[in-house]
């Protein structure tokens, strides 16, 4: 059972207060995480933030652009795109 990858935009926030999700604007997933944009550790935060926010293993979430910028393109595998936008409305799929 295989189901398609689901991708969204996020828009990270590096070295804040706290790692959470903010919300949704414009269609773009919003992100705070504490750790800083250095040797990848906010995108390992944001991955591990999505994953657990989600439900999936951290495998199946994987940063496919923008690695070294704050806009992001997030892949999700082993869940629907009906599930994602269940948990944060208004997220462009």
């Amino acid at each position: 059972m295989t189901s398609a990858a689901v991708r969204f935009a996020v828009h990270l926030s590096p070295r804040s207060a706290a790692t959470r999700v903010e919300g949704v604007v414009e269609g773009v997933l919003r992100v705070r995480v504490a750790a800083p944009a250095v040797e990848g550790a906010a995108n390992t935060a944001l991955v591990r933030l999505v994953a657990d926010e989600l439900g999936v293993a951290r495998r199946d979430v994987r940063i496919v652009a923008g690695a070294k910028t704050r806009q992001k393109l997030v892949m999700v595998e082993g869940i629907a795109a009906e599930s994602i936008v269940a948990r944060w409305p208004g997220l462009r799929v």
